[in-house]
């Protein structure tokens, strides 16, 4: 798919090679001295040495081409060096570098050259030959990185799942290729003139490695983008004339080989090849602008360019309602938003390199979350990654003027920071409709500072190491509506990210929970509040509010990035009410009565998107919450008591097919590498005590 003209760009590109013009009149950038630069060997297209000096050939660009299998008729042969001229640019390492590749690859014309070579290098024949393996794998022997390093990383990036789009190490979230025993593919030299789409080739989603270089295909199927774990691939000396946009799906790709085809520019989708950083163009018509860039400033200058200058994409349709339970009339509702809304410090280019830059701006983004917050119309909003200085400046204000007020907690650290820096802190905020509902208190929980009170939490490493070490919290806020009296216990919270740390994650939710049941308690003795007097003497009086004889008949909303799956222990403890003492996720680590007497609560909490599937296993509804290159599963959640709280419908799934041309979130049209979840309640009305049976009369 291509896009001949773009708000980016100051000109309009050529579509497609016109083959009618004689290459060899075209006009192309010249190529000069560079004093570091290593001379590549002397070839057709290359710069050539005379006399001592580095000279560039006038016409570098290739003939159309005919394929002979093993013949360099394919190249045409230099003309005469006196047509020469005098004028030369310098050769940038970049460009260097892509002749280097050039001249490298122009010796796999043979038959499986690659797979040959890589046959004879395993028998020892020659410790000089080229051999089949992947060149972006970094060697055994290199140095791990530095814990201290990794720590930073983490700690200054709020979330799990975000791969790093520029370094090579990968976060324990990250997608994994599939196991095999091979990885590379050789299919260079061999004639092939087509790839049909439905070709098994594509069912090899465990290649790194494909080769197909030399060959006659003038197209590649869109199906090659289901090779999504591709870190090089080479479609050099074909007689490709346009590339599928689908290439771009393929954002483990570090190395593209496409020289020696028939390509005037490659479509914009390529811009979210985010890690790629050798994209092989010499010996194609390449559109003058764009190869300039290539030359000058190298690959990745090239991707960002194409992705921060592509067109808009079409808005996928609204996410429809799924109905779960038929509202009850005159039924109490109650609606709920939660939405990690990523943190304005964590969305940067280095970790999000496939989103455009524009895209990626806070201004931009925190417009679109308003909007997807402020279309809920929601009773209650629950966001987490809040930063002090947004909740502050931005979102207080701005759901202030909607009839919303707040209640916000930060992440402890913003204790021992300076003015400026802990205003870059993030937290979790709960809003709720000011006309509606009276916030009664509000508790701010650090789970580290209650684990330090804990007597049964011995002081070992792995406490001090693993959970005390951990600044996450969470915040509850104790409602009631104004108009009936019903209570509503909300808590909001984001748990540690790292799917190393289970035992963690399992301690800060029991720890939360706990707190909770203790806070909903003390809340159920609290009196009701004072009928409100009526304004009119015919008026009839309101009916009393409820009362409730215990925490467990109060209803209770929990939202919040749990960083868990559905797998998890977290998910189990949490809707099952109980795990045992000795659940892998603890890791084997001792946690007071936690490891040894196993893990309750009575809340009796429920998934809002949780449903039964085949073979009666509960099931979520949606197939992720998180969604990126890396990473695409469930780990936000809506939970509520069941007792008191019946769900009648949420926000279902983002339509497949815009999720099957998307690489990750954040994008244009979605804000954050999260989704929001929204779910609507009916409250149900206390149960009256049952009136004592009288005492039996005998005769």
């Amino acid at each position: 798919m291509y896009y001949p003209q773009s708000p980016g760009m100051s000109q309009k590109l050529p579509a497609h090679h016109d083959q009618n013009v004689n290459p060899w009149n075209r006009q192309h950038l010249g190529v000069g001295v560079n004093p570091q630069a290593q001379a590549p060997p002397t070839s057709p297209g290359y710069t050539i040495y005379t006399n001592g000096g580095l000279l560039q050939h006038p016409h570098m660009a290739p003939i159309p081409h005919h394929h002979h299998q093993n013949s360099l008729g394919h190249f045409p042969s230099p003309p005469n060096l006196q047509q020469q001229s005098p004028a030369a640019q310098p050769i940038t390492p970049h460009w260097s570098e892509q002749l280097m590749k050039y001249e490298s690859v122009r010796g796999t014309r043979s038959p499986h050259h690659r797979a040959r070579a890589s046959a004879i290098a395993a028998r020892g024949v020659t410790k000089s030959a080229i051999t089949i393996t992947n060149p972006n794998k970094p060697p055994e022997d290199d140095t791990p990185p530095s814990p201290s390093l990794a720590l930073a990383n983490a700690l200054n990036h709020p979330s799990s799942t975000v791969a790093p789009s520029t370094e090579n190490e990968d976060r324990p979230t990250m997608s994994k290729p599939p196991d095999s025993t091979w990885h590379r593919l050789d299919m260079g030299g061999v004639g092939l003139k087509t790839i049909p789409p439905t070709s098994g080739l594509f069912a090899f989603n465990f290649l790194q490695c494909l080769f197909l270089n030399h060959n006659a295909l003038s197209v590649i199927p869109g199906e090659i983008s289901k090779l999504r774990h591709l870190e090089l691939l080479d479609l050099s000396g074909n007689g490709l004339s346009s590339l599928p946009p689908e290439i771009g799906m393929i954002t483990s790709l570090k190395e593209l080989f496409l020289f020696d085809n028939l390509l005037t520019t490659i479509p914009y989708e390529f811009g979210m090849l985010h890690r790629l950083r050798m994209l092989g163009i010499e010996g194609n018509p390449f559109d003058a602008q764009l190869k300039a860039m290539l030359q000058k400033d190298g690959t990745p200058v090239l991707i960002a360019y194409l992705r921060d200058s592509s067109p808009m994409p079409t808005p996928p349709p609204p996410r429809p309602i799924v109905e779960i339970n038929p509202t009850e009339p005159d039924a109490e509702m109650l609606k709920v938003i939660c939405f990690n809304i990523l943190c304005e410090r964590a969305a940067t280019t280095k970790m999000y390199g496939y989103t455009p830059a524009w895209a990626l701006a806070w201004d931009y983004r925190r417009a679109r979350i308003m909007e997807e917050v402020t279309s809920s119309q929601a009773d209650i909003i629950c966001l987490q990654e809040v930063d002090i200085g947004q909740y502050e400046e931005f979102f207080s204000k701005q759901l202030r003027e909607l009839g919303y007020d707040g209640v916000y907690g930060a992440k402890s650290r913003y204790r021992m920071m300076s003015e400026a820096d802990r205003r870059a802190v993030d937290g979790c905020a709960i809003f709720y409709k000011k006309d509606r509902y009276q916030l009664v208190e509000n508790h701010h929980i650090e789970f580290n500072a209650i684990a330090m009170q804990r007597h049964d939490f011995k002081k070992t490493d792995a406490m001090f190491n693993r959970v005390l070490g951990r600044d996450h919290i969470a915040i509850v806020c104790l409602l009631e509506d104004i108009e009936t009296g019903t209570r509503t216990i909300v808590s909001n919270t984001h748990l540690h990210w790292d799917a190393a740390y289970s035992d963690v994650k399992l301690v800060q939710t029991a720890l939360l929970l706990e707190e909770v049941e203790k806070i909903a308690n003390a809340f159920a003795k609290y009196p009701p509040r004072p009928p409100v007097t009526p304004g009119v003497l015919d008026m009839e009086p309101p009916p009393p509010p409820p009362t409730y004889s215990d925490g467990a008949k109060i209803p209770v909303v929990f939202c919040g990035d749990f960083n868990s799956m559905p797998s998890s222990g977290v998910y189990e403890f949490i809707s099952s009410g109980s795990l045992n003492a000795n659940h892998p996720d603890f890791l084997s680590h001792t946690y007071g009565n936690y490891t040894s007497d196993g893990l309750r609560h009575k809340l009796g909490l429920k998934s809002a998107y949780t449903t039964i599937g085949s073979g009666g296993v509960q099931e979520e509804i949606l197939a992720m919450t998180n969604y990126t290159p890396g990473f695409r599963g469930v780990l936000d959640y809506i939970w509520y008591s069941t007792a008191n709280l019946v769900l009648n419908s949420v926000v279902g799934e983002i339509d497949k097919a815009y999720l099957d041309k998307t690489v990750g979130f954040p994008n244009t049209h979605f804000p954050s590498d999260h989704i929001a979840l929204t779910a609507t309640f009916s409250v149900k009305p206390p149960r009256e005590a049952a009136a004592p049976r009288p005492p039996p009369v005998f005769s």
